[in-house]
């Protein structure tokens, strides 16, 4: 009986965070939402509520999308993006790399705008000589990862360097203070030896 209330609570709840102009279907019991925002206009992906598994973006104005949006939820399984304007720089590779790990079908169908020399190219059969140099592919997070690794390699360079000259300098006091040790002894003992005249 419990289940039964709790399944009948469910789906408004999940409605009540459907984005405006989505609509969303329950796919059965935690089996999570289908998000259908298809010939919606949108020129932007929506928020997507929790629990989010299949994602209809068809026949929008989407150009590209940012990337990590469609990361979000994490539980998203299926995404069909066909029928929009993409413009196929290097913005789109996330795009594509997202549709490639959920739908080939999917990547296969969806086609560039624009650039005039891409048009109506598949997503799935773009070069990188096409999409041009692509040096701001690499994330920002990925940089600031490699710049604190670099740092860190240096201040362990550093420290070990540091670690050494202290053992030689430490080695080097060492036989000072024993030579210096045994010649105070000899001192001593020519002191205390009676000289025979």
């Amino acid at each position: 009986a419990v289940l039964a209330i709790a399944s009948l609570l469910v789906p408004p709840a999940r409605g009540a965070a459907c984005p405006s102009p989505c609509r969303c279907h329950a796919l059965g019991a935690a089996r999570g939402l289908h998000v259908d925002c298809s010939s919606g206009g949108l020129r932007a992906v929506p928020a997507l509520p929790p629990g989010t598994r299949s994602l209809d973006l068809r026949n929008n104005s989407l150009r590209w999308v940012p990337a990590g949006v469609l990361d979000s939820p994490p539980s998203l399984l299926s995404l069909d993006v066909a029928g929009n304007p993409w413009h196929c720089d290097c913005r789109i590779l996330y795009l594509r790399l997202r549709l490639q790990d959920l739908s080939l079908p999917a990547l296969a169908s969806a086609t560039c705008a624009s650039p005039a020399p891409l048009s109506m190219k598949p997503l799935a059969e773009l070069t990188g000589n096409e999409l041009g140099p692509c040096k701001t592919l690499l994330p920002i997070k990925c940089l600031q990862f490699f710049w604190r690794d670099l740092i860190l390699i240096a201040g362990a360079v550093i420290t070990l360097l540091l670690a050494a000259w202290a053992l030689k300098f430490s080695k080097k006091l060492v036989c000072q203070l024993k030579l210096s040790q045994r010649g105070g002894r000899g001192w001593l003992l020519r002191r205390l030896t009676p000289k025979n005249h």
